[in-house]
């Protein structure tokens, strides 16, 4: 029997300062352990913190993006809690009344697993949020055998919990969910929202139930979720396991696993005894923050959004909405794919080649967008070539494999190289009329309606040209010649 199942996420993004949450060490990744500390992120005695206005003011844009409210009043609050990654013994953080209320993550069909974008939601399916608040990151923990070995340089760093609505429903929900949030982040320049680096983490929350109108089955949070790939794995496995045992008749209880990518399962941490009580209570070390001061500074930073510039790609040039959602996924991609468009190149043909072929070779480069050496304006230069018929699009893809090792070249010179040189039109009715002569018997076909020998024409005459013309130039002229 299916069950229903409902997913809640909390995120944690680490959001981009130049220093931590409560004092001056820089923040970084991959330094030396232990380099950037100080008294207050290390938690000795004595030492008082100092608020970082920068990480509130990132925090409140990234609540406009989402569409979130913020309360007129926020505060901060203690986490009481004994572990040695946090040597004071308490997180600070926000407990009631934090920086943002509210909101929502849209799912887009192109945030969706490429494997599953067919069953994608729809822009219509917004994921609602419950809350982003603010609060310090812990250290950073690497456990070797028995021993534990901890670097602080995270200690303090300013991290933002988005707390979602149990409104994700699969692994690939939640996939496009995180690929969305990810991409908003970014565009906002509030976080690199790098997971491999740990500037993004993420706990599920799942519970399995037979009918919508049943009470949510007991929550199982996941942790140890390294990557959105290994999200998705450890959903599907938890789905499964947990509806095997229902089936079987074996209660859930509200507890913690852990996910092991190497054996691909979810393993027991914790059961609800087991669960922590934190005490919150109210720091006394920080005052409340008014925040209406602080929304009208960050406000005119809200950009222009991913699913506000898809739609602006989509109705001013002309391309689908998938090929608008990827083009504006990432700012680099789509400055790029803005700088190439031109009046005489119609926007579906650039969003083609730059999805098709350049993301391709620049990642079999292993490079990104934001690393690539060909310049706009050399791609307009060889897609105009492609425009006009001096090249056909398998040449120009050719032209390009050389143009991204060699970005200072001409395009056209890189054509010429390549012997894709354009012949006289008189040249090539004269080939055409040559191989029609030649193959009566294919001609004959070709008019009775087999269009299938006008390739294998096509291929006679480029055979038996000098250069390399444009075959679909050559199919023109040899189906005018039959087919009037």
């Amino acid at each position: 029997m299916p069950y229903l199942v409902t997913i809640g996420l909390e995120v944690h993004c680490q959001v981009k300062t130049h220093t931590k949450m409560f004092c001056a060490c820089r923040t970084s990744f991959g330094e030396e352990p232990n380099t950037h500390t100080c008294p207050v992120c290390l938690g000795l005695p004595g030492a008082l913190p100092v608020l970082n206005q920068a990480a509130i003011e990132q925090t409140l844009l990234s609540g406009l993006m989402l569409g979130c409210a913020s309360p007129e009043i926020s505060k901060w609050d203690r986490k009481s809690y004994f572990y040695p990654d946090m040597p004071k013994n308490f997180q600070t953080t926000q407990m009631d009344l934090p920086l943002c209320i509210g909101g929502g993550v849209p799912l887009y069909a192109h945030c969706y697993p490429a494997d599953a974008r067919l069953k994608a939601a729809g822009p219509d399916k917004v994921v609602r949020l419950n809350r982003i608040h603010l609060e310090e990151d812990v250290a950073k923990s690497t456990h070797l055998g028995s021993s534990s070995l901890i670097d602080f340089n995270r200690a303090g760093t300013p991290l933002m919990e988005i707390v979602s609505e149990p409104d994700l429903e699969s692994g690939e929900e939640t996939y496009a969910y995180l690929r969305s949030l990810q991409m908003i982040l970014i565009a906002g320049g509030v976080s690199d929202a790098d997971m491999e680096k740990g500037q993004l983490r993420c706990d599920v929350n799942i519970s399995l139930r037979r009918k919508p109108e049943d009470p949510l089955g007991p929550k199982v949070e996941l942790k140890n979720l390294n990557s959105i790939s290994a999200i998705r794995r450890a959903i599907h496995f938890e789905i499964r396991r947990q509806g095997e045992d229902l089936t079987h008749g074996i209660a859930q209880v509200q507890s913690t696993r852990r996910w092991d990518d190497d054996r691909g399962e979810t393993q027991l941490m914790r059961t609800k005894e087991d669960a922590h009580d934190y005490r919150y209570f109210a720091c006394p070390d920080l005052l409340p923050i008014r925040t209406a001061p602080l929304l009208d500074k960050v406000r005119p930073l809200v950009p222009e959004l991913p699913h506000e510039l898809a739609l602006r790609f989509e109705r001013d040039l002309g391309i689908t909405g998938y090929d608008a959602g990827v083009l504006s996924s990432d700012k680099h991609l789509a400055s790029y794919f803005e700088a190439v468009c031109d009046a005489a190149l119609p926007g579906k043909k650039v969003a083609n080649f730059i999805i098709n072929n350049l993301l391709g070779m620049l990642n079999e480069r292993g490079l990104g967008i934001d690393e690539c050496a060909v310049a706009p304006e050399k791609l307009r230069a060889l897609l105009v070539l492609v425009e006009n018929g001096t090249l056909a699009a398998g040449q120009a893809r050719e032209v390009f494999a050389v143009l991204i090792d060699s970005p200072t070249k001409d395009p056209a010179a890189i054509a010429d190289e390549l012997g894709f040189k354009p012949a006289v039109a008189g040249e090539l009715e004269a080939l055409c009329v040559a191989v029609i002569d030649k193959c009566p018997a294919e001609v004959a076909a070709v008019q009775a309606g087999n269009d299938k020998l006008l390739n294998f024409l096509t291929g006679q005459v480029m055979k038996s040209a000098t250069t390399k013309p444009n075959p679909k130039l050559v199919t023109e002229i040899l189906r005018a010649k039959l087919l009037g």
